[in-house]
This record gives structure tokens, sequence and C-alpha cells, in this order.
């Protein structure tokens, strides 16, 4: 029998080829010389890969045999999962490997901004000795606001509270008492922006975080604000930065990250390297040999179980081998049930309890739990979510999680379901199925309202008070804005108009929060949740 091929396309530690063993045949590629890449990938079972190598359809299409695709790092932006789980490659990476670099670099970016240390760098190396106009202030006694706090965010809160720190907190998916136990309260973003004498970021960059800090809260910061980025490129937006740090609004900032990579390649972004009161790095966020070793080595293990067949808990598109035929197609159901939860609830809940119910509850149904926690994290946390990361995720921030099995399911064969407690006692529910020969993804409740619809990638889900035309209102607005319904359903409390109708649209494309909302404050919804599903 041959050995499994592993190709390694761009240079990684040794102790990452050890760690493979000597039951593969190790290769060597150029992944930035396409044509290298393509011809050597044809006979390849693995390929790893750090930022550099481009892996996308082509290369899938040309790698027949290739099962497993790892990134020696965090992000997946060079790896094409869609194309991947076409193809049938498992993708992993390692999700927690910079975590202690990246915050460490916050620690070290708030320090440098607050002493001027890349001003007194360069000032001494041109021959000036500039004391008095580089004067900083200390750290001890001043108020940190936490912009994220997963993971990142609280290491870093953890590593500032020796400095006699105030800690505030912002993050709808973390408890209180979790915080609490680090030393942080809780608080609006608008708290942190009027109280806090430094700012670090670290959420996850989506539609709704995108320019999350900008003009309407610099105008409300402290005049000696400094603020630091070192997660995600747009979080901060930039031409409001530049703005607030030109005119006074606030004292300095810090950023390892942008918009657009390099800052020089984007109008507003190359501006701030004009700015005297701004700490500039390349995204240095995992550039260490600590984490660089670290992802290597979790990576090369991942694969070698990948090759084995067993289950691959890094894994960000297929739980991995081991599991049960019937458990396998659950995964994916899972995972997006979890995803609706969150746009749902819109907040992490206290206790979250899944439910699996019917004939694949005599099976090991673990891999359910851990797809639904990972879809439940997707989008807002900034490490990748895992299968191995995502009850970690949900121990820090407080939530307990409950695994319920129920042989009995009345009405389909087979249900996973989510149940979630939030803060203020109230609960959101969603629940699914696998339909017909495809195992097709239906949603078959939501809050105890009975249903049978596509779980389909665009959702907007609205509650309110039925009457007349009001499924004509929605309709026409959702149409003015080009936005086609493909399907609905509507579930009604009582039997009479005046009762709680929820409806569930499926959507051809995504609809955006503002429609959401727009849509919401003209028939008086109870609430508008617009979800885009992904897997």
């Amino acid at each position: 029998m041959t050995s499994p091929v592993v190709l390694i396309a761009e240079e990684l530690s040794p102790a990452t080829v050890e760690v493979l063993g000597p039951d593969v045949e190790v290769r060597h590629v150029d992944g930035a010389d396409r044509a290298a890449l393509l011809a050597a990938v044809v006979d390849a079972d693995a390929l790893l890969v750090r930022s550099a190598t481009q892996v996308d359809a082509e290369v899938f299409a040309a790698a027949p045999n290739l099962k497993v695709v790892a990134r020696a790092g965090v992000g997946l932006d060079n790896v094409d999962v869609p194309a991947a789980t076409v193809a049938g490659a498992m993708v992993i990476n390692a999700p927690t490997s910079n975590i202690t670099s990246a915050a460490e670099l916050a620690v070290a970016l708030i320090l440098a901004s607050l002493r001027n240390l890349a001003r007194a760098d360069s000032s001494v190396k041109a021959g000036k000795w500039e004391r008095k106009q580089l004067t900083g202030v200390e750290l001890l006694g001043k108020t940190v606001g936490v912009v994220g706090f997963g993971r990142i965010g609280q290491l870093v809160a953890e590593r500032l509270a020796p400095f006699g720190v105030t800690l505030l907190a912002y993050d709808p998916y973390v408890s209180h008492a979790r915080a609490a136990e680090l030393g942080a309260r809780v608080v609006e973003l608008d708290e942190i922006m009027r109280e806090s004498d430094v700012i670090t970021v670290h959420m996850p960059k989506t539609p709704e975080t995108t320019g999350l800090l900008g003009a309407e809260q610099f105008a409300i910061a402290k005049p000696n604000l400094h603020v630091v980025n070192a997660a995600r490129g747009g979080l901060i937006d930039e031409e409001a930065l530049y703005t607030a740090l030109t005119t006074g609004q606030i004292a300095g900032a810090a950023l390892d990250v942008y918009s657009s990579e390099p800052p020089a390649k984007s109008e507003t972004a190359a501006k701030l390297l004009e700015l005297e009161n701004i700490t500039l790095t390349p995204h240095l966020g995992a550039s260490t040999a600590e984490a660089q070793e670290k992802a290597g080595v979790a990576v090369a293990r991942s694969v070698r179980l990948a090759l084995a067949g067993e289950l691959v808990p890094d894994a960000v598109n297929v739980a991995g081998g081991a599991l049960d035929d019937l458990v396998r197609p659950g995964v994916a159901l899972a995972d997006r049930l979890g995803q609706l939860f969150t746009a749902l609830a819109a907040e992490a809940p206290e206790v979250l309890e899944i439910v699996v119910r019917g004939e694949i509850a005599t099976h090991d149904v673990t891999a359910l739990k851990l797809s639904a926690l990972r879809g439940m994290f997707r989008g807002t946390v900034t490490e990748q979510v895992s299968y191995v990361n995502a009850p970690v995720m949900a121990e820090e921030r407080g939530i307990s999680v409950k695994l319920e099995t129920e042989e009995e399911s009345e009405r389909f064969r087979n249900v996973v379901a989510l149940r979630g407690t939030l803060r203020d006692g109230s609960v959101v529910s969603v629940a699914g199925t696998l339909s017909g020969a495809r195992q097709e993804h239906k949603l078959v409740e939501i809050g105890g309202h009975e249903l049978e619809v596509p779980l389909s990638d665009h959702l907007l889900v609205i509650r309110y008070v039925d009457g007349p035309g009001m499924i004509g209102q929605y309709g026409a607005r959702l149409g003015a804005a080009g936005v086609n319904i493909a399907g609905m359903q509507v579930s009604r409390a009582g039997t009479t108009q005046g009762s709680e109708a929820l409806v569930v649209l499926d959507l051809d494309e995504a609809a955006p929060r503002e429609l959401a909302e727009e849509i919401g404050r003209e028939i008086g919804a109870h609430s508008v949740h617009a979800a885009d599903l992904v897997y």
C-alpha cells in the first residue's frame, strides 16, 4: 500500500513535518507558483498552506485525491471552503494558535500609543531629543473598554488588570457573570465610548460590526481617548478616525489591521499614514515564532486524523470521519440551526439546551451538539470557530450547555432542536429536520410556532399581529427593494385575526438589515430578524 502524499506549499516549521510522522510521503512545492502547484497537487492526499497559496476550485479540480486542506493559521481567506465542500475535501485550520500573540500585541499597541513610542523611536533615530514633546500618560487608573469580549478580548483583560485599570466590556454574547470574573463590567457601546480612556477592539468583521466605531461614536468620546484595533480591518471607520485624530476629538490610535492592506492601497487608509498621533503596524497579530509553531503542529495533528478517517475537531466544513452515517447529515443542519438561533436571539443565552429526537437519538450525537455551538458562534467571534473551540467559547461566556436525547419524535422521523434561555428570562427556540432522499434541511419550529419550510440561505422571520393586508405590505416592500420571495409560510398562534402570527420568508437574496427594520416599523411588528445562513 502506498503512503498518503502530503504536499507542503509554504515554509512550515520542522516540528510540523515531524508531527506528520513517517507514514506519509512529504513533498514540497512553492504555492505561489501556480503552474507548479497545479501539477504537484494531482497526487496529493493532503495540502498544507499558510496565507500565500490560493486554494480555489481550480486546485480542487486538479486534485482528485485531495482529502484535506490545512491552513497553518487562523484565517481561511485564501481557501475556498464551499469549493472544498463540493469536492469532498475537509478544511482545517488552527483556530487558537495565535490568540496569545494577538492579545499581547493589543497590549503592546495600547502602551505604544499612550507613550508615543513610535514617534519617539523615529525622533531619536533622526538625531532629535524631544522629551517634552513626547510626554505620554500612564495606564494606571485609566478606564479601558474592551469591545468584543471573546477569547482574545478576555486574554487582553487578564493582562491589563495588573496595570490597575477599570475594565468595561461590550459584547452581546458574553454573560455578565463571566465578565465579572475577569474584573470587567458589561455595558452598552455608547457607555464604553463615553467613559473609556482606552478602547481596544476584538470583534469579528460582519455587516453589523463593519464601521462599528465611527463618527457618531467618536463624537461622544473623551478627547484623551486612545483607540486600538488588532482584530479586523474595517471595524473602525477609517475616515471617521482620521477626522477624530485631526480635529482633537480623540488623542491617539494604534492599528495593526486595515480595511485595505497594505493601507497605502486605499485612499482613505493612506491618509492615516500622514498622522503623528497614530501607531501603525503591518498586521503582526499572529507573527510570532510561537504562534507559527503552534499553528503548524496543530494542523499536522489534524491532517493525521483526517487521513486516518478519524474525527477532526478543527474541521470547519465537515465534522470528520468517525461519525455514524445516520448522524452525519445532521451536522450541517445543527450548524444552520445554531446560526438561526443567534440571528433570532441577538445575544448569548444563559442556558442552551440541544435536544435530538427520533431514531437518530439512539446513536452518539455529540457531533450535533458541537455543530450547533459552532453555528451559534459563527459571525460573533474573531476566531475561526471549530468543533473543538466552540464548547470552550460557550464555557468562557458562562453558557450552560445541555444535550438531551429522546427516541420518540411525533411529527418527523428525526428532529434537532435548540432552546436558549436569555438573560432576561425569555426563551428562543428553533427546530429542524432532514427531509426526503436528498436530506434537505427543513425548519419545523420557531418559538412554539409549528412550520415546515426550507432552512435556506436567506430567511426573514417576522412576528406581528395578524390582520388583513399584512402579507401584501411586507411583500410589496420587499419587491420594491428588489428582494424576491422564493417561498413563505405563516403560522398563527390563534384561529382568528388579531392573533400573533409568525411568518418565515425564504428569500433569493439577503435582506439588508435596514430594510428589515423598515418593514418592522411599517407593519408594527413585534420583531423582525434577517438570517443569512452558510455552511
